[in-house]
């Protein structure tokens, strides 16, 4: 059973998806007023449901407001499909979006993926790669004493390119592992990822993602 936090302002899609998840053995909150919570209270969460279109603070704003405090997946709803609105919401520390209207197998099924690759993605692991320490256990990143404060998917790909250095991968490849084969993000979103890595590593004086151009990129 985990623990799955809805957020919206539409009562019946609350309703819709406590059914859903409660039907999956899930133990499901919702609430259906963003402005009023607080990092402290999505806390303890295994997955967080997040509407976009909300009174007074959006979806992306909240988001942004709780990434660094919590380390679980962040699914936003969305009947919003404009490319850039998209790019943007996964740029503020979501992982994934669902579409409205969604069916009940679809919800299901990628809370569920989620939660799984979650699950899988688990170990207690710290190691040293270029310069770098990994914790993987925290999903962080240090260079020497300084922290990389990153976004859930910027993690993703520095661990995944770190753990294959110097091995190029292309940007379709490093989407497949950030979202699995079942995502439905845009491939854009992983060279924006990139981009928002690289300056945050140059606050530190490091770039260890190169561009191999024609083909894709690779942790030097």
């Amino acid at each position: 059973m985990f623990k799955i936090l809805a957020i919206d302002d539409d009562l019946d899609i609350l309703a819709l998806i406590r059914n859903i998840l409660q039907r999956d053995k899930h133990l499901v909150s919702v609430e259906n007023q963003a402005y009023r919570l607080t990092a402290e209270d999505v806390q303890g969460y295994d997955l967080i449901l997040l509407d976009v279109m909300m009174p007074q603070v959006d979806g992306f704003e909240f988001c942004r407001t709780i990434r660094s405090s919590v380390d679980c997946p962040i699914l936003f709803l969305t009947a919003r499909s404009e490319e850039e609105a998209i790019v943007d919401g996964l740029m503020s520390g979501a992982d994934d979006y669902l579409t409205k209207p969604f069916g009940v197998r679809e919800l299901s099924a990628r809370v569920s993926a989620h939660l799984r690759r979650e699950r899988r993605e688990k170990n207690t692991s710290r190691q040293q790669i270029g310069g770098f320490t990994f914790d993987f256990d925290m999903k962080q990143i240090w260079v020497g004493d300084a922290q990389l404060y990153l976004t859930k998917n910027e993690y993703k790909i520095c661990e995944y390119l770190a753990r294959n250095r110097n091995r190029v991968f292309t940007r379709e490849e490093i989407y497949d592992e950030v979202y699995g084969m079942d995502g439905h993000a845009l491939y854009s979103t992983i060279t924006e990822f990139i981009r928002s890595i690289r300056k945050k590593c140059k606050e530190h004086d490091v770039m260890p993602i190169t561009t191999v151009w024609g083909v894709g990129y690779r942790w030097q």
